[in-house]
Formats: structure tokens, sequence, C-alpha cells
């Protein structure tokens, strides 16, 4: 975010009220495209209802990190998206204003602004960013509100009708505007700036072990991961698709099947990125994976089939791709370089 952007539109609001803010255009905020993904991958999503500005990122942000939207006042959509955490929580599955446990892991946000199909959350079920902030206020296992009382509490808050009118040019605040403003300052967390980022762009350079681990990546006959999680041309490392990896036999989470009602999507959970992986353990939807050695274990020896197994998992009839020890260190260690300390420090 432009900090001199950020300090002008702050100043504005403290010296205007919020009676003459008729008329007044927000201010247009573009993303700032990193280069690594300029050369690489097309231009963000961004909806034609929903401009990125300077006031509405600002709100968004403002939004996300209060607990006025929970119903007890505890928790905000911070508590389950820590910034120190690349935007998750740390825990296999989180727990609500209740204390209860949800059955999902908290994904990380970042580079939010380039998801493709459009389907967020591990089961694809919100087809908006703005629908995804949605969801978490009134769900019972999370912030465990509704959104009368929601736009209540912000309507007859001190600051929160003039923020809005700086948004969206109304003092009328819905949740619809509200979904909005969180989702203009989510596609702003953008992750580029890791070793092998910097690496891609000539800048610096990988040790012996990381690019073996990186040749095991792309190599069918070894790791084999880059159909889902791509190769150096898709610095997004997902292709946001879904797919049954190999989790289960048999389902406790029919993962995208819930949505679609369709048996063939049964166990079919969104590939997360491999970025910042430092900072975003445990692992897989549900958090069963405490450690990324367990996850490349699991690729290489584990793999469980099931009737919607992905294709991809060329391997599954010998349980995985069977790396040796040294491959799997080498893997780790290419995995290593996909996080980016300058996007946890940033935001923190």
């Amino acid at each position: 975010m432009n900090k001199g952007i950020l300090l002008a539109a702050v100043l504005l609001f403290l010296s205007c009220s919020s009676d003459d803010q008729n008329g007044y255009e927000p201010t247009p905020m573009p993303l700032e495209i990193p280069q690594i993904f300029s050369e690489n991958i097309i231009a963000p999503i961004i909806p034609n209802d929903n401009p990125q500005t300077v006031e509405g990122v600002g709100l968004g942000k403002k939004l996300f990190f209060d607990t006025i939207l929970s119903a007890d006042g505890s928790q905000s959509c911070a508590s389950c998206h820590s910034p120190q955490s690349a935007f998750t929580d740390n825990f296999a599955t989180s727990a609500g204003v209740n204390g209860i446990a949800g059955t999902r892991n908290s994904m990380p946000l970042f580079n939010l602004a380039w998801n493709y199909n459009e389907r967020f959350t591990w089961d694809g079920k919100e087809l908006s960013l703005e629908r995804q902030a949605e969801e978490p206020v009134q769900n019972p296992l999370e912030m465990h509100s509704n959104w009368n009382d929601v736009i209540e509490r912000l309507q007859t808050h001190q600051e929160y009708p003039q923020l809005f009118d700086l948004a969206f040019n109304t003092s009328t605040i819905t949740k619809e505007l509200t979904t909005k403003a969180i989702a203009q300052f989510e596609r702003t967390l953008i992750s580029a700036n890791s070793k092998f980022d910097r690496y891609s762009l000539g800048i610096e350079t990988l040790t012996a072990q990381e690019l073996n681990g990186l040749d095991i990546f792309l190599r069918e006959d070894k790791g084999d991961c880059f159909h889902c999680h791509g190769n150096p041309n898709n610095p997004l490392w997902t292709n946001n698709d879904f797919h049954n990896n190999g989790l289960d036999a048999t389902f406790t989470d029919l993962g995208l099947g819930a949505v679609t009602g369709d048996p063939n999507d049964n166990g079919k959970f969104r590939t997360p990125s491999l970025r910042n992986l430092v900072y975003t353990a445990p692992y897989m939807h549900d958090g069963r994976f405490t450690t990324l050695d367990q996850v490349i274990n699991h690729y290489s020896e584990g793999l469980q089939n099931s009737p919607t197994i992905d294709p991809l998992m060329k391997q599954i009839n010998q349980g995985g791709v069977q790396l040796t020890d040294q491959e799997k260190a080498d893997l780790k260690a290419f995995l290593l370089t996909l996080s980016d300390p300058s996007f946890v420090e940033s935001n923190n």
C-alpha cells in the first residue's frame, strides 16, 4: 500500500464531517503487481463493482482486525488469519467464539486476486472473495454472530459511518459494502519476494541441494509435484483447482463433493499454494500433518486409494512416488525457498 496516499486519505477523513462527503470520489488504488507476476501470469481479477480504492482498503483493514464482527466481541478475522503466520493461525482446526473447534484448517491469505477459477475456501463453496467474507461472521463455529446485529453495531459506531461514506459514498452500512471492503483489503495481501522469486529474477542464487530439490519437484519419475502446484512459470505455486490427493480411503469430509452434489467430487479439496510453508503449519484441509516432512512422506509412501483418487496420483498402487531420504531432504530444501519473510514482516 502506498503509505503517502493512505496518509492523505486519513487526513481528509480527519478534516471532513460526515455532512460534506456527498460527491467525494474515493482514491483509486491499483494493486502493485510484482515483477515476478507481471512476467509470468495474467492480470489480477478485480470485480467491476468493487474497484480497489485507498479508502476501501483502509476500511477493509480496520474491519479485518476489529472484533466488532463477532457475537461477543472476542474475535476478528485476524484471530484465525494472523499476519505473523501468513494469515493463518497454526492450529489444525480453528476454534470460534464458543471455543468449539471446526473441522477445517484456516487457509493462509495471500495472492487472492489471482484465483482464476474464483472458487474460495477448501471446498470451493464461495464463488467470490466478497461472498467468502460473509460466512465466518454468521457461522456458529466461527464468529457466531448475525449480519443484522453486526450492521447495527457498525452503524452506531462513532467512526464507521464516516469511513463507509469515504469508501463508498454512503454512510448507510450494509453487509454487501462491509464484505466488499474486507475483500479489497485481502486483495492487497501479495506475497512475491521469496528466495526463489529472487532467484527467478536473477538476483539470488540457490544451493546445489535446493536446485536438486527443484529438479525432483518437476520430474514425473520423482516428486511429480508440478501438475497441481505449478512450476517457475506459475509463481502462484498452485493451480487453484480441486483434487483428491490420497489422504483417505473413506471420507468423513466430502469437500467439493458436498458443494456440487457430484459423488465424483467426493474427497476433493483446493490445492493450496506452496508459498510460505515456513509459517503455515499444520498442513492439509484438516491440519493433520504438523510438519513438512510428514507431507512429503505422505506423497512418497502414504497415499490412500479411493474411488475418486486423482489420476495425477500415478503411483497410488505403490503408495506414492517412493523418494529416498536424500531426495526428501532436497525437495524440502527447495520448498522452503518459496517462503517470503518480507510478506510476514510487512503485515505485522
